[in-house]
């Protein structure tokens, strides 16, 4: 197969004639303006007005006298040339002279007359209306191609990709760090569109669909690219949300020119990206079964289910909210797999960092072990991000090689934003390093809490200030005692408050937030109360108003009940540590105040 360019190739689209009209336009105006001032225009070095006309007569210095039209010339005697003048259209030249008791012998040849076509008179009154018939002309072709436009409405708006000659600009599995596991299923699929045959023999089906399931960020789009270019296959990419138009039945019409597309084209790749915009759920619209979303899924439903068995098109999907994904679009034979993607661990961050320093020059004392093990909980497209952000700061200060500093305030600046300096009162600043100091002390006396790498009350983002915790590793369960003590550390700042500074302020706000969700989350999800280990969904978001909760009020009432008591019990236990640390607490303060940021040693040495 003779190989092919990988760039996208536009669709095909009808030169637009808009502007070579109005210049069509515009050049006829000219050329009728012009014969108008032409035929219209006089020698103005000789036009005189009718009674200078009629003056030389008078005094017998005319010879001949001819009449065009409303045009009277006279000719002078003895070669003195020509006058001009125009009379009304209703008086005639010989009634003129009559009632100025001129002689018509005095004109030696007399008067001409002759009635030429009056162009001017024409082309003024004519020259509009075709001006207005050409406008008209444009207007209804114009319609005439708007109809035409909504024909092409339902057409796949899906761009293609196809492989090309330079490897080096594809993305292969080679630039995809991480996801071991999902490369392994992706690659299987590379090799059924490669050598369909030999799965074929076997008896074995070729998978219709392959679902990507992952948080933001984590590579799903990048995956089904490097799906693409390892197949050498043609590529169809589009979002869901593109089979969405005003016009019902515009969905259904783009999923049946897309597959029908795709099948011309097999060996061929489709890439739904966010897919849950058109596959939620049916039934849960109040316009019912006419609803335009689920008239598309209805087709994609048709489409992957009715595939001809000898059809070679594997439909991608990517979505990060499974769950509102509809059954049958789930079942084995529309998407026979489902790929879980996860946040990278350490290992794989690692590798995704080693990807992108192949273009950046960093300093010889930036470690990539240290890197990965401070970004706990980056997705792929954070990490990405971060060496950009990286990359920039050194660049700003003039730096030729990126270095530690510019790392920290770059995972600073993706976490919490970028820095920001407030105009702020002496006694705002004692506020905000009391709260921040209390936060920073609850968390270094529990147990199990992850320790307290930085203390700042300089404002970042929305907040202004922050206590940071780096996890020492990657954690994928967490047990009761740690989640107590994490709204304990959230209720630190507002304990402190209350403390030292005898009342409370707005800073915690984000803190209560935080602390409330972990609770109810503990009592409703995770069976960690005293109300057993049931659990007790609340979650109305997604019920129509008509639809019953799935818990009573009195259950609700109990579940309140018990959050409460879980943050109560917190936040006593905050105030208690406070007041046990209370010399701790005020040395933080002091050194905030005195150094605005407080790194992890320097934290150590003052609570030691």
């Amino acid at each position: 197969m003779p190989k092919r360019n990988n760039k996208e190739i536009p669709p095909k689209t009808k030169p637009k004639s808009f502007w070579e009209n109005i210049f069509f336009y515009i050049l006829i105006f000219a050329i009728g303006w012009t014969i108008v001032s032409a035929v219209t225009a006089d020698n103005k070095s000789n036009t005189k007005p009718i009674s200078d006309i009629l003056s030389l007569v008078k005094q017998n210095k005319v010879k001949k006298i001819e009449v065009e039209g409303n045009t009277v010339t006279a000719y002078i005697k003895d070669g003195g040339g020509t006058y001009s003048a125009l009379k009304e259209p209703q008086d005639s030249l010989a009634t003129l002279l009559q009632k100025d008791g001129v002689d018509l012998g005095t004109i030696p040849e007399g008067i001409t007359i002759s009635e030429g076509f009056p162009w001017a008179d024409v082309l003024v009154n004519i020259l509009p209306i075709v001006v207005m018939a050409g406008l008209l002309f444009y207007f209804f072709r114009q319609a005439r191609g708007g109809a035409s436009d909504i024909l092409s409405f339902g057409r796949s708006k899906a761009k293609l990709f196809l492989k090309g000659v330079d490897e080096s600009k594809g993305v292969t599995f080679g630039d995809v760090a991480g996801s071991v596991e999902a490369k392994r299923e992706l690659s299987e699929v590379v090799d059924f569109l490669k050598n369909p045959d030999k799965y074929r023999k076997l008896g074995a089906r070729i998978p219709k669909g392959v679902l990507l399931v992952g948080p933001p960020g984590v590579g799903k789009t990048l995956l089904a690219r490097a799906v693409a270019n390892e197949a050498g296959a043609p590529f169809f990419n589009m979002a869901g949300s593109e089979f969405m138009e005003m016009l019902v039945g515009v969905g259904a019409s783009r999923v049946r020119d897309l597959f029908d597309t795709a099948k011309k084209a097999q060996p061929s790749l489709i890439f739904i990206d966010e897919i849950e915009s058109i596959g939620r759920q049916r039934g849960t619209s109040l316009m019912g079964g006419h609803d335009e979303r689920e008239q598309t899924l209805n087709q994609i439903l048709v489409e992957m289910d009715g595939f001809d068995p000898r059809v070679n098109v594997i439909v991608i999907g990517a979505t990060n909210r499974p769950d509102l994904l509809d059954a049958a679009l789930m079942r084995p034979g529309r998407f026979d797999r489902t790929i879980a993607l996860e946040l990278p661990d350490v290992k794989e961050r690692e590798e995704i960092i080693k990807i992108h320093l192949r273009h950046k020059p960093f300093n010889k004392d930036v470690s990539v072990e240290k890197l990965a093990q401070q970004t706990v909980g980056f997705s792929g497209a954070d990490i990405e991000n971060m060496l950009n952000e990286a990359a920039i700061l050194a660049a700003r200060e003039n730096k030729t090689e990126i270095e530690n500093s510019d790392l920290t305030e770059a995972a600073l600046k993706v976490k919490l934003g970028p820095e920001r300096k407030r105009l702020q009162s002496p006694e705002d600043k004692r506020v905000i390093a009391i709260h921040e100091a209390g936060h920073a002390v609850v968390s270094s006396q529990i147990e199990g809490l992850d320790p307290v790498t930085r203390v700042s009350i300089v404002a970042r983002g929305m907040a202004l200030g922050f206590t940071e915790n780096a996890p020492l590793s990657d954690r994928h369960n967490e047990s009761q005692k740690r989640l107590l003590g994490m709204i304990t550390a959230a209720l630190g700042g507002r304990s402190s408050e209350e403390i030292v500074v005898g009342e409370i302020t707005t800073g915690a706000s984000k803190d209560i937030e935080v602390a409330t969700m972990l609770a109810r989350k503990m009592v409703t999800e995770l069976g960690m109360s005293r109300l057993g280990p049931t659990s007790f969904d609340g979650n109305d978001d997604f019920k129509m108003p008509f639809e019953e909760t799935s818990i009573s009020q009195e259950t609700k009432r109990r579940v309140d009940q018990e959050v409460e008591r879980i943050i109560n019990e917190c936040h006593a236990r905050a105030r208690k540590i406070i007041e046990d640390n209370r010399e701790k607490l005020n040395r933080v303060v002091a050194a905030l105040l005195e150094k605005e940021t407080l790194e992890s040693e320097e934290f150590k040495q003052l609570i030691a």
